[in-house]
C-alpha cells in the first residue's frame, strides 16, 4: 500500500480526511502510483497531471522520502521507503507569487 498525501482542496475533492492509500503493482513508479491515485479517486484525475498529456500541472510539486520528483518521467521508481509505506509520497500545491 502506498501512502500518499494530498493537499487539503484534493482531499476534499476526493473524499477523504487523511491519507489516500492506494495499491501499486510493481514496478512502482512514480506514473503508476499516479494512475492507481485517480483510478482510486475519479474526481481527481485531472488535478495532479494534465488529462490529454498526463504531465504534471505547474503548480503541484511532488516528493517521494525527501527527494523533488516534480520533474521527473513517469517510469521513475519510488523509493523503497515509499513502496515499503514507511514514508509517503506527498503532493503539495506550490505557491507563486512576488
Amino acid at each position: 500500500m502506498i501512502r500518499i498525501q494530498l493537499p487539503q482542496q484534493l482531499r476534499s475533492l476526493a473524499g477523504i480526511a487523511g491519507e489516500a492509500g492506494v495499491e501499486v503493482p510493481p514496478p512502482v513508479t512514480l506514473g503508476a502510483a499516479l494512475d492507481a491515485l485517480e483510478a482510486t479517486y475519479p474526481t481527481l484525475s485531472g488535478t495532479i497531471r494534465d488529462h490529454g498529456t498526463t504531465r504534471r500541472r505547474s503548480f503541484i510539486r511532488i516528493f517521494a522520502d525527501g527527494e523533488d520528483l516534480s520533474d521527473a518521467p513517469p517510469h521513475t521508481p519510488l523509493p523503497r521507503a515509499i513502496v515499503e509505506g514507511r514514508q509517503p509520497l506527498r503532493v503539495v500545491g506550490a505557491i507563486a507569487g512576488g
